[in-house]
């Protein structure tokens, strides 16, 4: 109870013998405070003079002592509450469950921990075994070259600023691979509870480090959703525990920052789709088209695909459904607000069951998790709970924690604004602090999938010793070879297929990556054609190198049972010209 031992609470039938200066009909009326003093209150004035006891709760008394008509708009409200205590009653139970006392979050706290963990396990491991064909010095986009470009045009004191990465000091394959296992390392110590500030810390900074080396194969959404959230998690962490154990207290605003990096995530995704003026999603088609032109399907997309054209707009009504109207249940009363944890994390659930999007269903679904309160866990969990000495953990020292923590709501409030197209005359210091913010990457925008794509276009990458003859390179997991059988990949993100469904949608001039892969592929280079599934030149590399664009689409039941095929394709011609060792020469 939020006033605990501050006030004793009994029927009036148990103490109206004591307080023969309060009539019966008092007592029936409404609820009676009786102060050490002698002095009475009732109704709405009684409530909050009983809240006004907690600490942190006074305001409500001072608003009823000093805001103009807030008195006799609460007293009418209790009044009417009170005339139909049943009504009341069986709503507050419907709404709220069994009891009304406040939530605590303790259980929720630790496993959110624990859960942004393994995301950044993933992610570490993920880039650890490409980092060398990706951004390594035989890959594709080699970070030495970044580093030495920005040093050259870049002044000492605007570099970190600019770059946040660790790489300034050390570029070399070497230390790529330290950044990996480090990172993997720390967010092993996250799981595990072992001291979980310095690790969380240790956990952003690498992955910052790696995403700002990692150039356009780490500036997907999820890798800025798991900066954001470490960075958050960092600051919900207990500051001075070296071990958590089933549960800890952990900063109020903090999981508020928390849960409003949630309601900016999936409430962006559903605006941006309504205000891209995109006619599929307008019309509720555009389900219809999204599991088969999808970056990276798995094989239940090609049967999420075959459902009938009422049960895909029916999923994306759905779909607009959670992502616009779930996210105000976040503030809900309670069974309200597990159903909002449900709803999401349920969503997710079949987001990642029909499509390979690395760790980003996983890291969102970690987030729900902070809408659970410790009730709504099994008894045996939450005896373990409160037996846990660690559970009152401290917080960071409010000098530190309340700029840090208003910094990051203006600068959430301004991308958001920006998101839902408001022209705010922000006050130039909070957009400098904002532009400031950007290189690190820890409060971003979000909005997936504005825009549906209608088609599949895919690039096939061959080569050829003589120009007429060519071998095709079949790549790991995205589309190629029609026969073969789509598969699940996440958590882990094969960020070059990425890239290739990205190509394909544009021209080779739009992706900085592209020549140069298609160059390493010239020179043989193993660390980048060992991202491939197979390399059809393992002697010599070949002399020349094409890439052809294709256009897929899943086939029919009847063409599946028919040719065993998943994909039916037709050539559209070249995607870019024909590649040479002589041009590379030049």
């Amino acid at each position: 109870m939020t006033t605990g031992e501050r006030v004793d609470y009994a029927p009036s039938q148990e103490v109206a013998a004591r307080f023969p200066e309060i009539s019966a009909e008092a007592f029936h009326r409404s609820v009676q405070l009786v102060m050490p003093d002698g002095e009475v209150s009732e109704g709405a004035e009684a409530v909050f003079r009983s809240l006004a006891e907690a600490p942190g709760h006074r305001w409500p008394l001072e608003a009823y002592r000093r805001v103009p008509g807030f008195a006799a708009a609460t007293e009418w409200a209790y009044r009417i509450v009170a005339r139909h205590r049943n009504a009341a009653s069986a709503l507050t139970s419907a709404l709220w469950g069994k009891t009304v006392e406040p939530p605590t979050y303790r259980i929720a706290n630790a496993l959110f921990l624990r859960a942004v963990g393994i995301c950044f396990f993933a992610a570490f491991v993920s880039l650890w075994v490409q980092v060398d064909g990706l951004i390594g010095s035989g890959g594709i986009l080699p970070v030495g070259n970044l580093i030495e470009a920005a040093r050259s045009q870049l002044s000492p004191g605007h570099r970190l600023a600019l770059l946040p990465t660790l790489c300034w000091w050390n570029g070399s394959d070497a230390f790529l691979h330290f950044l990996c296992g480090a990172g993997a390392a720390a967010s092993l110590a996250v799981v595990l509870g072992l001291v979980p500030a310095p690790a969380l810390l240790l956990c952003w900074a690498f992955y910052l480090s790696l995403s700002v080396a990692g150039q356009d194969f780490l500036e997907f959404q999820w890798d800025l959703l798991l900066l954001e959230t470490g960075f958050l998690a960092l600051l919900l962490a207990p500051p001075k525990r070296w071990r958590i154990g089933a549960a800890f207290e952990g900063d109020h605003a903090a999981r508020a920052l928390l849960l409003w990096l949630l309601f900016r995530l999936t409430f962006s995704s559903g605006f941006v789709k309504l205000a891209s003026a995109d006619p599929v999603w307008r019309n509720l088609t555009a389900l219809s088209y999204h599991y088969w032109t999808q970056p990276l399907p798995p094989w239940t997309a090609w049967y999420a695909s075959h459902h009938p054209l009422w049960f895909h707009k029916l999923s994306c009504f759905l779909l607009f459904a959670i992502e616009l109207g779930v996210p105000f249940f976040f503030v809900a009363p309670r069974r309200i607000r597990l159903f909002a944890a449900a709803a999401m994390a349920g969503f997710q659930a079949i987001i990642a069951a029909t499509g390979n999007y690395a760790f980003f269903n996983f890291l969102t679904i970690a987030l729900c998790l902070l809408l659970i309160d410790d009730a709504s866990f099994p008894e045996r969990l939450r005896r373990k709970a409160a037996a846990d000495s660690r559970a009152a953990a401290g917080r960071w020292p409010r000098l530190l924690f309340v700029p840090v923590a208003a910094v990051l709501l203006l600068t959430s409030f301004i991308g958001f604004a920006a998101t839902l197209r408001l022209r705010v005359p922000w006050p130039a210091f909070a957009i400098s602090i904002a532009r400031a913010e950007v290189p690190f990457r820890s409060v971003n925008t979000y909005g997936l999938f504005a825009i549906m794509t209608t088609s599949r276009p895919e690039i096939v990458i061959e080569g050829s010793e003589d120009g007429a003859t060519w071998k095709a390179y079949e790549f790991r997991w995205k589309p190629g070879d029609v026969r073969r059988r789509p598969r699940f990949v996440a958590p882990h993100q094969p960020r070059l297929d990425w890239q290739m469904w990205f190509a394909a949608l544009g021209t080779p001039a739009e992706q900085p990556w592209f020549f140069p892969f298609c160059a390493r592929l010239l020179e043989g280079q193993p660390e980048v054609t060992s991202l491939l599934a197979n390399n059809p030149f393992r002697d010599a590399p070949p002399r020349y190198i094409r890439a052809v664009l294709f256009e897929y689409r899943f086939t029919t039941a009847a063409d599946r049972r028919e040719s065993g095929a998943w994909w039916l394709r037709e050539e559209k011609g070249l995607y870019a010209p024909v590649l040479s060792r002589e041009m590379l020469r030049r």
